[in-house]
């Protein structure tokens, strides 16, 4: 019986079957050709990660200069992170192998920042990458709880807590400052004015929240809370401060309970921050107002 040779084609089709697929290395671009709704909803899986860039991918269609400042990361599995470089660096979701690429794209921007800050994961992955050649850190904070309330809030209120006007700015401002300095170690009007114009921003918008009692040496801002980002149903409350000379007494607790109620009832469902590990007694106060640790957060202070 004659045997016939196994034909060529066959053993080529074999063989490209086996052969794996290349994988394309990420590609980081600015978001300036980027379909916002992607975006959107690459947020949207995690929008208690993404608080802190959130409003600037909402405002996207908005004002389109800023899509510069947005840097897509995409590698063979589609949209695979993203990163906001302003005055800080917010990277969200990268996938690891994309760190490199990532970094590299931060470094040829040649933006000045002041931190870099958002889920742990992708800020230790990007600054490792970065600090090599990078600027000299004040500090590296690794391990900032990520807390949220989606709740009423477990204590009473604190009735004195409301939303600031332009008139409270000569006394919010001071206590703004203090507690700056207090958390980072230098005072922000070292920069110029922008930390004035954030402030004044955030009480324009009527997120600047403050307790302002009138003592024998004048108004004093006895507790104070900004909603610093709000988008994709969260508000993300940045700023809180109780004066020293009222530290101890639970006003951070009830204080913060007010803030809650007012941001749910106004602003968004949801109310997070993150909060130094450290910092047993803010941590304490969170929990007693009913925040629950659902991540972590890592910051990197320049």
């Amino acid at each position: 019986m004659p045997t016939w040779p196994r034909p060529r084609a066959a053993r080529g089709v074999r063989a490209r079957a086996l052969r794996p697929e290349p994988v394309p290395e990420p590609l980081v671009t600015s978001a300036r050709s980027a379909d916002a709704g992607e975006l959107l909803r690459f947020c949207q899986a995690a929008p208690v990660d993404a608080a802190l860039l959130g409003e600037h991918v909402e405002a996207l269609p908005r004002y389109a200069f800023t899509r510069d400042q947005l840097l897509c990361v995409r590698t063979s599995e589609g949209l695979d992170g993203l990163c906001w470089t302003g005055g800080n660096v917010v990277p969200f979701r990268v996938a690891p192998r994309a760190a490199p690429a990532l970094a590299e794209a931060v470094r040829s921007g040649r933006r000045r920042y002041s931190s870099i800050v958002g889920p742990a994961e992708d800020v230790l992955a990007l600054w490792e990458q970065l600090r090599q050649d990078g600027p000299v850190p004040r500090e590296v904070r690794e391990d900032q709880p990520s807390m949220m309330i989606d709740h009423d809030p477990l204590l009473p209120p604190e009735p004195k807590v409301r939303v600031c006007t332009s008139a409270d700015l000569d006394v919010l401002l001071p206590a703004c400052v203090a507690m700056f300095t207090e958390e980072v170690g230098y005072s922000p009007l070292q920069s110029g004015g922008s930390y004035e114009r954030r402030i004044r921003s955030l009480v324009d918008g009527g997120r600047a929240l403050a307790w302002i009692e009138t003592t024998a040496s004048g108004p004093q801002v006895i507790f104070k809370a900004e909603i610093g980002t709000v988008a994709f149903g969260v508000a993300q409350v940045q700023g809180v401060w109780v004066h020293p000379d009222y530290r101890g007494r639970g006003f951070a607790a009830t204080g913060m309970a007010a803030v809650v109620a007012h941001t749910r009832e106004r602003m968004a469902p949801v109310v997070s921050l993150y909060v130094n590990s450290y910092n047993t007694r803010a941590l304490a106060a969170y929990d007693a107002v009913g925040f629950r640790r659902v991540g972590t957060y890592a910051t990197v202070l320049f």
